[in-house]
């Protein structure tokens, strides 16, 4: 059927930019919908819930260890008697920022790593792609701790430490991307035409290749949050800022005394987690091209 056949419904449909048939696919999609509305909620939890909801995360206001619900203390307090929901409200900017820092860094270095790597191919490549596998083999929780135990556990560090031991599957991504992409007809045209390479990376490969990479960059955030968590169990985390990894952390000791003080902020990382796979997944339906033909 020509463009002259088609009815306006059906030419409007085909003239729908692409952005906009990921955005439609994305909305009917419950789940990811679902995920991102929760999100949002912890998200305007943690940057107005301090308003809402006035007290001071350090303050010692009721006995240790108190149940939830007790002298009006909703999730109880912590092993030094500090309101819980307080710290959960506060801790939630810290633990989002956490994810989000760490997953730029990861992003910024696997796509460098991987754009180069990529398009240059040849011995660029090869000392790239080596570089990465080192990277990858390396066990992940125990190389950040190693680097948070040498430099120090303030957050800077802990974030630094997250997105250097995470950009290798971002890396890989990319390279394959850069490496599919490379041999198009466009881009051999805008190669042929006199591009420069810098013009031909950044504005000509990179924007096409990034449907993938968003997709995993929204799930490094949810990765991060997990591992601010586990560096916080063992101790490695600045004691003087409240995150819910922080929280899950300081009051280990008593977790079969008081599993609350543990259990709450863990069901806040795993919802937030959760929340962050689900709108993930609902990125990769929306941007993958051949999902959107289904």
């Amino acid at each position: 059927m020509s463009e002259q056949d088609l009815t306006p419904a059906e030419a409007l449909e085909k003239a729908r930019s692409p952005f906009s048939e990921a955005f439609e696919m994305f909305r009917k999609n419950r789940s990811a919908v679902a995920g991102l509305i929760l999100l949002t909620l912890i998200a305007l939890a943690g940057l107005i819930g301090p308003y809402v909801y006035p007290g001071d995360p350090y303050e010692m206001v009721w006995a240790p260890l108190s149940a939830p619900g007790e002298e009006g203390y909703l999730f109880g307090t912590d092993y030094l008697g500090r309101d819980l929901l307080s710290m959960l409200i506060h801790g939630a900017r810290v633990s989002i920022a956490i994810g989000l820092s760490a997953a730029f860094l990861t992003v910024f270095i696997g796509i460098t790593i991987g754009a180069l790597a990529g398009f240059y191919k040849g011995w660029v490549e090869e000392l790239l792609m080596r570089i990465t596998e080192f990277f990858q083999v390396l066990p992940t929780l125990l190389f950040s701790m190693v680097i948070v135990a040498l430099f120090g556990a303030s957050l800077p560090m802990i974030t630094l430490a997250i997105g250097l031991v995470s950009w290798p599957a971002v890396a890989r991504i990319t390279r394959a991307e850069f490496l599919r992409i490379r041999e198009l007809e466009y881009v051999m045209a805008a190669r042929a035409s006199g591009v420069s390479n810098a013009k031909l990376i950044f504005s000509v490969i990179l924007p096409n290749a990034l449907p993938p990479i968003i997709v995993q960059a929204a799930l490094m955030v949810g990765s991060a949050i997990l591992f601010e968590a586990g560096l916080s169990f063992l101790g490695l985390t600045d004691p003087n800022v409240v995150s819910w990894g922080q929280i899950i952390g300081s009051n280990r000791e008593y977790i079969l005394d008081a599993s609350f003080t543990v259990t709450v902020p863990g069901l806040a990382i795993f919802i937030t987690v959760l929340a962050i796979s689900l709108v993930g997944d609902g990125l990769n339906d929306a941007l993958n091209p051949k999902l959107r033909q289904r």
